[in-house]
């Protein structure tokens, strides 16, 4: 009994434990998948990445789903263990290579200098970082001329800013909602909704609230979850920014009858955010990547995309 209660009790520390911690309880693993990253890298290429992540949870899937149907099988737990923390691993470290490389090559510098604060301040912040909706036409002139571009999602993440948002692309989600009732879930800071308020859209914002330590909520945005939320407003269109990577809400996105659109923001690299198994498994709406809307979220840096569920 005491085997097998440590065996859960491991597998569902790294569910959640950091790769610092994992590199340091699991050298072995750590010493496979980090030669496979290290072959990844050496490409300089987004895909060979991607790739790398892939064939870590495809070796890791048949092991993860006989951990979950062998009742706690204290030999079953123990056989599944070294792929479930490789799989960890493997998320945890090319997501880290993500940031290093939008890092560029100022590897220790993680202060922008005059210039480029200056332009940055100007063109996606309000007053001090809060968000303002970005001009396109303005952005096309500055940008090109931040000698610091790469420094900036590294700086803002961990402040909870994926994405910058443009007046463009506000206008166009506000032409997309077509006055029905929205819904913003894993809504953050907020500001997405806020902007969408502004253009009009009648959207409630709502987080479970999960990420103090990141995120400062403001009283707009309503803490609950997105499953209690779905139920409660029954949206015609639901809203979300970056979600978190292999999240258990939005599949409830899908399940909810009253949704006819739903909007998603988020990154090329699967891996990286949102749960694309559920994009792929679920089969009453129909995907589309928009190309010209995911030109409108900003930075081009982070490998922005937008995905429209429309209802079949």
């Amino acid at each position: 009994m005491a085997h097998r209660n440590r065996n859960v009790k491991q597998l569902a520390r790294i569910e959640s434990a950091p790769l610092d911690w994992l590199m340091e309880n699991f050298p072995e693993d750590w010493e496979v998948v980090g030669k496979e990253l290290v072959e990844a890298t050496a490409t300089k290429r987004p895909e060979a990445l991607e790739a790398f992540v892939r064939s870590v949870k495809e070796a890791a899937r048949p092991y993860e789903q006989r951990a979950q149907n062998s009742g706690k099988n204290p030999q079953v737990l123990a056989t599944a263990l070294p792929f479930l923390v490789r799989k960890r691993m493997a998320i945890l470290s090319a997501q880290r290579a993500l940031q290093a490389a939008a890092m560029g090559a100022s590897p220790g510098r993680r202060r922008f200098g005059l210039w480029s604060g200056f332009l940055v301040q100007r063109l996606f912040f309000s007053q001090g970082l809060v968000r303002k909706p970005v001009s396109m036409r303005q952005f096309r002139w500055l940008w090109p001329l931040v000698t610091q571009k790469r420094l900036l999602m590294p700086l803002v993440q961990p402040r909870g800013m994926y994405a910058f948002y443009s007046r463009e692309l506000i206008a166009a989600l506000a032409h997309l909602c077509d006055g029905r009732p929205a819904l913003e879930i894993g809504a953050g800071d907020g500001c997405l909704a806020t902007f969408l308020q502004t253009a009009g859209v009648e959207v409630r914002a709502t987080d479970d609230h999960s990420w103090p330590q990141n995120i400062r909520y403001p009283e707009s945005v309503e803490k609950l979850d997105a499953a209690s939320a779905l139920e409660q407003y029954q949206p015609k269109v639901v809203v979300c920014s970056y979600p978190p990577p292999k999240n258990t809400f939005e599949q409830a996105v899908f399940k909810t009858d009253s949704v006819d659109l739903y909007i998603v923001i988020t990154t090329k690299h699967q891996f990286a955010a949102g749960d694309w198994q559920a994009y792929e498994g679920q089969t009453r709406f129909q995907m589309n990547a928009d190309p010209d809307l995911s030109s409108l979220i900003l930075p081009p840096e982070i490998d922005p995309l937008l995905l429209l569920f429309r209802r079949r």
